[in-house]
């Protein structure tokens, strides 16, 4: 397995090697003592799997109460993923990154706590599937809107198809405020 550094410390695209002839491939898409090797003190507890059509975008998502670090790969079709830092004292605060993840290039994305993270869909389908190093708590879910201007993310269809839900999350500003109200860090559990 590859580990490709991106611009945000943490956040990390991993190509695992693909074993492929004239009737298919073969690839492990997780293996417990690489990953280790690759990011120390990591441990999953969930695994989820989401199917979205064409320009459907999820996120921008984090987990304040207990934060969820989550190791992200496209099994079926093509997904453009987004992490960005929402740690509030962070260097890189409100900085975000994105890889393109799809079922030819294998590739995946761990994205650590402290981080929200989304997707958008680039095929006519996608299947994506994730694992978490926390369950999920839906009394500690937050999220970012998806087209903030102080972030600036470069998604690359313009008009997303968008959950009500999602619509609804707040700008960077007043998610920073709102994490320093409760006086947590996104990248440390409070609970």
């Amino acid at each position: 397995m590859d580990v490709i550094e991106t611009r945000l410390p943490g956040v990390l695209v991993l190509q695992p090697q693909v074993h492929g002839d004239a009737r298919g491939f073969f690839v492990e898409t997780f293996r417990a003592d690489l990953f280790a090797s690759a990011i120390p003190g990591v441990d999953f507890v969930q695994d989820n799997h989401s199917r979205s059509t064409r320009g459907v975008l999820r996120g921008m998502h984090l987990q304040w109460r207990r934060p969820q670090g989550k190791l992200v790969r496209c099994s079926r079709g093509r997904i453009f993923d987004v992490a960005v830092d929402v740690r509030p004292d962070s260097p890189t605060f409100g900085q975000w990154v994105g890889a393109m993840l799809d079922d030819d290039n294998l590739r995946q994305m761990y994205i650590p706590p402290g981080f929200a993270h989304g997707f958008q869909v680039m095929s006519d389908m996608a299947d994506v599937s994730y694992k978490c190093t926390d369950y999920y708590d839906p009394g500690g879910e937050a999220g970012l809107r998806w087209d903030d201007p102080e972030v600036s993310i470069e998604w690359p269809i313009d008009a997303p198809e968008l959950s009500v839900k999602d619509q609804q999350l707040p700008r960077l500003d007043a998610l920073r405020e709102a994490l320093r109200k409760l006086d947590v860090d996104p990248g440390n559990p409070v609970c």
